[in-house]
């Protein structure tokens, strides 16, 4: 099983992981450690990999809840756990209530973990461009904070996700960054086709959670794009006219 962990949630307090793709007991496009219940696997699959993943992060009792997640921007506070199926349409959740494992899912877009040690609150985000630009990084340090987190004590680790030489974009959309915010363009780097750019969405990810006040803010080196044996990603599935993808499951949790 592939578990990445980023420092600076390390000795805070919290249990947390970046699980890749390995370890798990789904087979084809979805082989092996899919925790995607949106996906088209098998639905016991998927469950015996969600109860694999959450039995490494933490062996004694808790209850991993995940989202049924929009590209939004709306954050929601997480009391008791909820069944799969009743998932809130959302992108992140927020917790200061021990064992509850915040999971977020994602095939390219960045999950986004955050921890105030001294508060014992924790929060888990789903990050794509679109979820990123809209204000889901600010929504999640605002849910944070009103469970009693400071800004300048929350430490945030951006997980793996699509890397800026894999994320080749069209002129529309550097544009709409660029007329969203003229500081935007230091996200971009000319591609090798003409009028296309490559965008760096942790690094961008990395800049909101900066301008909402988070003290600490690190990046774990994984592309899940170009890492085809340790991560699902959604944009090498499309390229490859592949059916469905399977979803990489990333956690945080207040120890029980």
């Amino acid at each position: 099983m592939l578990i990445l962990r980023a420092e600076n949630l390390v000795h805070t307090g919290v249990a947390h992981a970046f699980f890749g793709r390995k370890g798990g007991v789904s087979e084809g496009i979805y082989a092996s450690l899919n925790c995607g219940p949106g996906s088209k696997d098998a639905p016991d699959a998927v469950q015996e990999n969600r109860s694999r993943a959450l039995g490494a992060l933490c062996p004694d009792r808790a209850a991993l809840v995940t989202l049924y997640q929009t590209h939004g921007a709306e954050a929601v506070t997480v009391n008791t756990p909820w069944e799969t199926a009743r998932s809130p349409k959302v992108d992140a959740m927020v917790t200061d209530r021990p064992g509850l494992a915040l999971g977020i899912l994602t095939a390219d877009c960045a999950p986004v973990l955050l921890c105030d040690g001294k508060a014992r609150v924790v929060g888990a985000a789903h990050a794509g461009w679109n979820g990123a630009q809209s204000g889901i990084i600010e929504s999640v340090v605002v849910a944070m904070v009103g469970l009693g987190a400071k800004r300048g004590h929350i430490n945030a680790a951006i997980g793996p996700c699509i890397g800026q030489s894999a994320y080749e974009v069209g002129p529309e959309f550097e544009a709409h960054f660029r007329a969203a915010d003229p500081a935007n363009v230091c996200f971009f780097i000319h591609a090798k086709r003409r009028g296309h750019w490559r965008f760096d969405l942790p690094a961008f990810i990395a800049g909101r959670l900066a301008r909402a006040g988070v003290a600490d803010v690190r990046t774990v080196p994984a592309c899940t794009y170009t890492n085809e044996q340790d991560f699902f990603s959604y944009r090498r599935a499309t390229h490859r006219e592949e059916p469905d993808y399977g979803r990489e499951l990333s956690v945080i949790m207040l120890a029980p």
